[in-house]
């Protein structure tokens, strides 16, 4: 191991957070992870201290038996990790900065956020009497894959109950919940872990602002496109990380789902996915010989791409009779637009299947097709 590789002791390493922290940090070169967990005692604790270069201490207690564990898993551990880095230091020389996650719950006079906020304070005056860095994030509800659900995140409850087809329990739909994403918290920490500023109070980016009622709709609206086929915007933001949130929780039994197939004397049609505003996606096939199309559209537009097979397309222009046509090969992709105003087919003049992936810029309405038939 090289001077460069800085070694990051995790405290709740199997935690929610330090799971997906310990698996980024496993990505990257510059850093060697060194693990604390709740079955580990404190003699341990000191062994991997006297190791490490710097400490995330991610570890604590939330849902308790008795409030007294708040104390003992939130203060005395917090505690604890500072007299072994001052002890470190004392020894050694060797400067170990602490990141602690604590909550906004530390703005509350509940035991649980009285615990954190006590922890804080334990890590200031750790900071004031060694001049030792630390780095405190008040994290509001996180949320993302391996949360566990019906303990600390309504996002992990509902998206587990909704998965699996269980009740939710929503008493006060118009409360506002601020989020992060697990996602964001790790790529925080990272970027914190090059920081050896003296102290630092962080916070993570973006932070969300979603009511239980539209966070509950948004998540069933991701199990509904399974039957409608059609998908919300999920590229971008709070969308993206609830989505993918929702997904973590199918069980592998469900990481699948048909498709209904429309067959005929020419191939076999299949729509695969819909989206609110950019179209929709689907594939098609067409036996040796077969032609499939013959319209022209006003307006709507098609991207057509041979996936196997051999095509020939035509097309005439439905005022000046111009014509075109083009032949496309599977094993050579090629895009063929389809052009308002031109009627147009595609034939296969192969002799293997013909399949064909098909993108239109708008979901198919029977009472508005705008798909006008005319032979080429």
């Amino acid at each position: 191991m090289t001077n460069s590789v800085r070694r990051v002791l995790i405290t709740g390493s199997n935690g929610f957070i330090g799971k997906s922290l310990c698996l980024r940090l496993s990505e990257l070169s510059a850093f060697d992870v060194l693990r604390f967990t709740r079955t580990d005692d404190l003699d341990t604790l000191a062994k991997l201290v006297a190791k490490a270069d710097v400490v995330v201490h991610l570890a604590g207690v939330n849902r308790p038996i008795s409030t007294a564990e708040f104390q003992t898993g939130n203060v005395a551990l917090t505690s604890a990790l500072c007299k072994q880095v001052a002890t470190e230091q004392r020894i050694s020389g060797h400067i170990i900065p602490i990141i602690f996650a604590s909550s906004t719950q530390a703005e509350l006079t509940n035991p649980y956020g009285a615990s954190k906020r006590q922890a804080e304070e334990v890590l200031l005056a750790h900071h004031k009497d060694t001049g030792l860095p630390i780095c405190i994030y008040r994290l509001p509800g996180v949320f993302g894959k391996w949360c566990t659900p019906n303990y600390n995140s309504v996002v992990a409850t509902f998206c587990y109950n909704t998965a699996h087809d269980l009740p939710l329990a929503i008493h006060a739909p118009s409360k506002q919940l601020d989020l992060v994403y697990i996602d964001d918290v790790v790529s925080s920490i990272i970027a914190s872990l090059a920081d050896n500023s003296p102290q630092k109070l962080a916070v993570v980016t973006p932070c969300y602002e979603v009511t239980l009622e539209d966070l509950a709709t948004t998540i069933q609206s991701f199990k509904d496109s399974r039957q409608s086929g059609i998908t919300a915007r999920v590229g971008v933001g709070l969308m993206r990380a609830l989505h993918a949130t929702y997904l973590s929780y199918l069980s592998p039994s469900q990481f699948s789902y048909p498709l209904h197939k429309n067959v005929d004397e020419r191939g076999e049609f299949v729509e695969m996915l819909k989206t609110e505003d950019s179209g929709q996606f689907s594939y098609f096939t067409a036996h040796p010989g077969i032609t499939r199309g013959g319209h022209y559209h006003h307006t709507k537009t098609e991207k057509f791409l041979v996936l196997r097979g051999t095509a020939h397309f035509g097309f005439r222009h439905m005022v000046t009779d111009e014509r075109f046509e083009l032949t496309t090969h599977g094993g050579s992709p090629q895009v063929v637009e389809t052009i308002p105003g031109w009627t147009h087919d595609i034939t296969n003049i192969g002799t293997d299947e013909l399949v064909v992936m098909l993108w239109a810029n708008e979901i198919y309405d029977r009472a508005k097709p705008d798909t006008i038939h005319c032979k080429v």
